[in-house]
């Protein structure tokens, strides 16, 4: 696995949040002079989109994300997106974040399928870096926040080797290997079977510097060895040890707190009520989705009491002791619940 990934996963998946968002509240539009209080207009649009990127993209964040580190899981990252996405006067209903995230996950599924060769998914990031700059045209402090996490994104990731890149791709791959959600345009389009699964074309230009495939070159025979080697050994011992579970997955969700530190949201002040967007068609539907929606696409954040070795707790007082974190955030006894605990000072 990876420890590159967790950057990419991020920034794509917001991206194609903030891209949802932005379709769906242009479709809901009202003129000002013409707007009741609970009805969105154009300033109210990029209103939400200013706050969640200036969350999103908080130069403190922006340092811990990238530092070099293993994927977190399903349910704490669909948790944060649900904090960016409240980081404004907007407010989701449960149905409605769930179907936002199923758009996210599934389309930056279909494209990191699609890139021709490993190193495309940088592309498809600094693609979605843009789009989000598209938004943000009139606020150059938030610009100049993106461009600098543009920055980071092309020191870090500009020099990377194709296998680096391969093993990026294979661990996306993995996040993404469960998530057969159906999505109508995709289905419409013949891209997306009824099981969920995506069709990939076979035919088409193969990526740059590669060759068609179809010729076999056959190497030189070699002795076949019949012992394994101190390497091999090692090899063999570091991927039995990856298959065994890891006896500290409890503490998983509390480390999520390295991501968080140092944030502040800047919460709206005085009795101002949130803006409701339904990402469904109707009401009605938002609260049949909800009622229908499969237990194992539940994404409730969950607590997790962490283990009591000696070896992690001090490992634990370390990080914690590197960020100021409120009383609140002490109380947390989660990963997850300590990275939203410290999204809410944002």
């Amino acid at each position: 696995m990876s420890m590159r990934t967790l950057p990419l996963l991020f920034l794509n998946l917001g991206g194609e949040m903030l891209y949802i968002l932005d379709q769906r509240l242009r479709a809901q539009n009202i003129p000002g002079d013409k707007a009741r209080k609970d009805e969105w207009t154009e300033v109210d649009r990029k209103r939400v989109m200013n706050d969640i990127i200036s969350t999103m993209f908080n130069q403190k964040f922006m340092d811990e994300l990238f530092k070099p580190q293993e994927l977190y899981s399903k349910k704490a990252l669909r948790t944060v997106y649900d904090r960016l996405a409240h980081a404004s006067i907007m407010r989701l209903n449960q149905a409605s974040m769930d179907k936002l995230y199923d758009l996210m996950t599934m389309a930056f599924k279909y494209q990191v399928l699609l890139c021709p060769r490993p190193k495309d998914v940088l592309l498809v990031t600094l693609n979605h870096l843009d789009a989000i700059k598209g938004l943000i045209q009139d606020s150059p402090t938030i610009l100049h926040q993106v461009d600098k996490t543009f920055r980071q994104l092309t020191d870090i990731y500009g020099g990377l080797s194709a296998g680096e890149f391969q093993l990026i791709r294979q661990t996306l791959l993995i996040f993404f290997q469960d998530l057969h959600i159906r999505v109508s345009i995709f289905l419409k389009d013949k891209v997306q079977n009824s099981s969920g699964r995506f069709v990939l074309p076979v035919s088409g230009p193969v990526p740059w510097g590669t060759e068609v495939p179809g010729l076999i070159r056959y190497s030189v025979n070699r002795p076949v060895e019949t012992h394994m080697s101190a390497a091999s050994k090692n090899l063999a011992s570091r991927t039995q040890e990856s298959i065994v579970p890891n006896p500290l997955a409890k503490e998983e969700l509390n480390l999520l707190a390295r991501l968080i530190g140092g944030m502040e949201i800047q919460k709206p002040s005085g009795p101002e009520p949130g803006f409701r967007l339904n990402l469904f068609t109707t009401d009605e539907e938002e609260e049949q989705a909800a009622l229908t929606r499969p237990e194992e696409l539940s994404y409730e954040v969950i607590n997790i009491q962490a283990t009591q070795d000696q070896q992690t707790n001090q490992e634990l007082v370390r990080i914690m002791g590197e960020f100021e974190i409120t009383d609140q955030s002490r109380q947390s006894t989660s990963k997850g619940d300590d990275w939203l605990a410290m999204m809410d000072e944002l």
